[in-house]
């Protein structure tokens, strides 16, 4: 039951690897292209977890968010706040 775990746990870590890999920015990969990370990630036993470790930028602690947000775009108003509306009453 030991061994089954560790398979599940490992091919879990697999998969999620390889698609954070695909996922990725070009940019945000660090020391080695995408496709030499691809090839470390099906040979290499331990390929995943130096993904998850050294591949990748690690984002910002904001939430990943570099520039501040954008104010929301004014949408439809309501009659009561639309001044043309108000004017007619």
């Amino acid at each position: 039951m030991g061994k089954f775990i560790l398979i599940v746990i490992g091919v879990a870590l697999f998969v999620y690897a390889l698609f954070d890999l695909v996922a990725t920015p070009r940019e945000r990969v660090r020391y080695i292209p995408k496709p030499l990370w691809f090839v470390v990630i099906l040979l290499v036993a331990i390929g995943p977890l130096l993904w998850l470790l050294l591949g990748r930028e690690r984002s910002a602690p904001g939430g990943g968010r570099t520039q501040p947000p954008r104010p929301p775009k004014p949408g439809p108003r309501g009659p009561d706040d639309d001044p043309d509306y108000l004017r007619g009453l």
